[in-house]
């Protein structure tokens, strides 16, 4: 493969634009290097000070490498599988002479993971592959989502009064991620994995940024539909696997911070589902609210 920098890409889609030599043609496009899967690998563990050993098995079983994949990081299945089969293909790029018409100095690959984890450190990141939209999503599309129903939904809904609204507003724009969920958040882990264990997306995808969010942001399994820190409202959509669709909603008005989790379900086994969480959602739910408006 021939891994190239985004920032890279971004230099190489800047400069076409308008540049009357690029009209009608394409252009392969890539790092300076070529690399294996293996070197890769390796020079990623070298750049983060891992210890890292690579042992070859005779089989190959890229279904079972696949699932190995999915379960122990972030990716979707579909992600896995793919990035699986292209093992065996080479991607390399044809020769020509767009980087020099540029000017575009080429970053290394050791370049580019050091450059990557510096924004990541520096919470400067703008988008990221996590935030991919869940077919479910796209599907139905995110617009008609902000509008939460009521009708034939059950809702558990909660209240709190807060000392301080700003410090509570801070503890919700930090919620899932590394922070966790502030009360019994092994339950959700729990939860995760078993959204893992039917295909989902588990907790693995955490969140972009520790304080930052926006609309269309991915967060754990649940994805942001409306955020709003000066109206003090962050409104989630769950993209785990469900027999049905759910929301949660945090809003604070005049002091008081309102919890509420909706849930529409699919048939009778969207019902069952309902009541067989329901007496989790008793502490779970009481425990968040309490912790984040406390």
């Amino acid at each position: 493969s021939q891994p190239i920098a985004i920032r890279n890409v971004f230099e190489f889609l800047h400069g076409v634009l308008l540049y009357e030599y690029c009209y009608d043609k394409s252009f392969d496009i890539g790092g300076p290097e070529i690399l294996t899967y293996r070197e890769m690998l390796m020079g990623f563990a070298r750049a983060r000070k891992l210890k890292r050993t690579i042992v070859t098995v005779p089989i190959l079983s890229p279904k079972l490498s696949s699932y190995w994949l999915y379960f122990v990081t972030s990716t979707s299945f579909t992600l896995a599988s793919n990035l699986v089969n292209s093992m065996c293909v080479q991607v390399i790029c044809k020769k020509n002479d767009l980087t020099d018409l540029l000017g575009i100095k080429l970053l290394s690959y050791d370049e580019s993971i050091k450059l990557a984890f510096g924004k990541i450190q520096d919470e400067g990141v703008v988008s990221s592959w996590k935030d991919a939209l869940s077919s479910n999503i796209l599907d139905i599309g995110i617009s008609k989502l902000l509008e939460v129903p009521t009708f034939g939904c059950f809702i558990d809904k909660r209240e709190n009064k807060v000392a301080d609204p700003e410090k509570a507003v801070n503890k919700i724009w930090a919620i899932g991620g590394t922070t966790g969920w502030y009360y019994a958040s092994w339950l959700w882990g729990i939860r995760g994995f078993i959204d893992k264990l039917h295909g989902g997306v588990g907790l693995r995808r955490g969140r972009r940024s520790g304080t930052q969010i926006h609309a269309g942001d991915a967060l754990d399994f649940w994805r942001v539909l409306y955020a709003s820190k000066s109206e003090k409202r962050l409104l989630l959509y769950a993209e785990m696997k469900l027999p049905g669709e759910a929301w949660l909603e945090f809003e604070i008005k005049d002091n008081v911070l309102y919890q509420t989790a909706t849930f529409r379900p699919l048939g009778l086994w969207g019902r069952l589902y309902w009541y067989s969480v329901l007496p989790f959602h008793g502490f779970i739910f009481h425990g968040m609210l309490t912790r984040i408006a406390s």
